[in-house]
């Protein structure tokens, strides 16, 4: 199920406020998006100070799913993303890490 930032998605949605490295911004998803109890993981290109992750993680779980991992192709490491959605008790996998960012 996609998640998206504000008014990219037809129907009714939850929105959620997330924060960026210099600002916030908005994600959403449509409220029948999951179930109550649905086990989710959570894949996406990049991570990087985790703002976004967290925002979708949030979504989630406000509508009842239990997010059982986080994938990304790319961790950029130095930046914290990977240990902040690991403290929210998510498992992260990533496939390439990029130091030095």
């Amino acid at each position: 199920m996609p998640i998206r930032k504000k008014g990219k998605l037809p129907h009714t949605c939850v929105s959620m406020e997330y924060a960026l490295e210099y600002g916030t911004d908005h994600i959403e998803i449509h409220v029948d998006a999951v179930k109550p109890g649905e086990r989710v993981i959570l894949v996406d290109d990049l991570i990087a100070t985790g703002g976004t992750a967290e925002g979708a993680i949030k979504l989630l779980r406000q509508l009842g799913a239990e997010v059982v991992a986080a994938c990304f192709i790319v961790d950029l490491p130095d930046l914290g993303g990977a240990a902040k959605i690991r403290a929210m008790g998510v498992p992260v996998r990533t496939l390439i890490e990029f130091g030095g960012h």
